[in-house]
């Protein structure tokens, strides 16, 4: 999307909910993973990759305007700034391709330490490869990571990735709402520090699916990494741009100032619901919860927050036409079978109550009565191994079915900054 149609993006947000995610399975990985096996002890553990970034892979669309996943890209360097959660002394990138439908040729690609807009700090630019070369095809439907280079990084520090598509992609497999700049500019551009060349700007991430660290002092304890699994709300739709300011990054950031850092990974899709597919906001969670969530590497707890579209999107207003309408009772065991996905992986799993709907475009009757049913089943079922109640921690004590007026975004849906931030600071630390 360009900058030109960020009003329309504005308008298509406020059209968006509580939302869910969607997942698929990766495929490949490198020689370096040779490291997790082959060392022991203590080497063992310094050598291991965790997650330390994460965005959903979702299908090419564009419903609140355009963007560039229908077009894809031919002779462009794609670049686009990820802010971290664990610190190491390696890196690495995973690349999707889920929603390809033929091969995707990558032809170069970089890290860098983040500088103003679209450059990078001089000195920094790593060359990325594949299996030690420096291109590398992604075959439709695949996912595939980096060969780890030399990369030190601290939790909180936002690096940069650059692609270069030297040939037709296609349309693209993205994360539509990633409320951060991507830049664009025509030709090979990878190796750049100057952001002169990038002169267009999105809101997506294209291809990027995740970062990964190894190393560090703390490399032993990174198997306590927390998965963000939801809708838009966890997705930060109405926050800030460029801030980091959704409710994950606020967790990672109180994580931090314990001076014990812990990935947060955040697997939000905007639009998303549990128990039925969409056209443009990713397969349904119960479906890509095991693509996501259980192919991250270094993770103890899933904080599961979503069902609010499946209760609205039966509505007019929601985007692409209606979806079937789901019950509590639907809801519920949707809930239930990502519970025993995670149990079965050993994760320890935290229910999260349904945020006040009140005013927003998802208000009647008959879904305000389903929330508050669906939460006291969050609150009393014991479903969950803890329980965060963000319902009430942003709602108006004064009208409880709606968002206090300083935690809102305005389209009385989505939380602010603040609200954002008061979810995080409602989850015990010691529960995650």
């Amino acid at each position: 999307m360009t900058t030109g149609t960020s009003t329309l993006r504005r308008a298509g947000i406020a059209l968006l909910a509580t939302l869910t995610l969607a997942t698929v399975p990766a495929t490949a990985a490198t020689a370096d993973t040779a490291t997790t096996t082959s060392a022991a002890g203590a080497r063992a553990a310094a050598g291991a990759w965790h997650g330390a970034w994460a965005a959903s892979p979702q299908a090419p669309a564009a419903p609140f305007g355009t963007n560039w996943s229908l077009q894809g890209f031919d002779d462009q360097t794609v670049r686009q700034t990820v802010r971290i959660t664990a610190g190491g002394t390696r890196a690495r990138i995973e690349l999707t391709n889920r929603y390809g439908t033929t091969p995707l040729r990558v032809t170069g690609a970089t890290v860098a330490r983040t500088a103003e807009g679209g450059a990078v700090v001089p000195g920094s630019v790593r060359p990325l490869t594949f299996g030690g070369r420096g291109s590398v095809t992604v075959p439709a439907g695949g996912t595939l990571l980096s060969d780890g280079v030399p990369f030190r990084t601290k939790a909180l520090e936002s690096v940069t990735v650059t692609l270069y598509l030297a040939g037709p992609t296609g349309p693209a497999t993205f994360h539509h709402m990633a409320s951060a700049t991507s830049y664009r500019a025509a030709g090979d551009h990878r190796a750049d520090t100057s952001g002169a060349a990038f002169t267009e700007t999105g809101s997506s991430w294209y291809y990027l699916s995740g970062v990964e660290v190894s190393g560090g002092p703390r490399a032993a304890a990174r198997h306590d990494g927390i998965v963000a699994f939801g809708d838009s709300i966890t997705d930060g739709v109405g926050s800030t741009g460029d801030a980091d300011n959704r409710y994950p990054d606020e967790l990672a950031e109180r994580l931090a100032a314990t001076g014990r850092p812990r990935a947060v990974l955040n697997h939000g899709i905007g639009g998303n619901q549990v128990t039925n597919d969409t056209t443009w906001a990713g397969e349904k969670a119960v479906a890509r919860f095991r693509k996501d969530v259980l192919t991250e590497k270094g993770v103890s707890t899933v904080i599961l927050l979503e069902g609010i579209n499946d209760f609205g999107g039966s509505g007019p207003a929601f985007p692409g036409g209606p979806t079937p309408e789901v019950s509590v009772n639907r809801l519920i065991e949707g809930h239930r079978t990502l519970i025993r996905q995670a149990h079965a992986h050993g994760l320890k799993v935290v229910g999260a109550t349904l945020t006040p709907i009140k005013g927003s475009f998802y208000d009647t009757p008959e879904n305000e009565a389903k929330r508050d049913a669906f939460n006291e089943w969050v609150r009393t079922s014991g479903a969950y191994d803890a329980v965060v109640d963000f319902d009430r921690a942003v709602a108006d004590p004064s009208d409880p079915d709606r968002l206090l007026p300083a935690y809102d975004s305005k389209d009385h849906l989505h939380p602010s900054d603040a609200g954002y931030r008061a979810m995080a600071e409602a989850l015990d630390l010691d529960e995650l």
